[in-house]
């Protein structure tokens, strides 16, 4: 199943156990930005996806669910 970004986005968070709060303190990302990127209201900019695939020790097409064909 292909994830939106926003449902890739929440999963991650979830998934390493922080709250929108916890990560905008964390990450310096202001908590509303979390929360519209989540609710796919605006996407991300990717100096923003930069700072959270860092901060997950993943890779940007893992941060917004990008699935390669095989």
């Amino acid at each position: 199943m292909k994830l939106n970004y926003g449902e890739a986005l929440k999963q991650q968070r979830t998934l390493m156990g922080y709250t929108q709060e916890q990560l905008s303190k964390a990450t310096g990302i202001a908590q509303p930005n979390i929360s519209a990127w989540e609710n796919n209201v605006y996407a991300p900019s990717m100096d923003f996806c930069i700072i959270l695939a860092d901060f997950y020790g993943i890779s940007i097409d893992e941060l917004v669910g990008r699935d390669f064909p095989k």
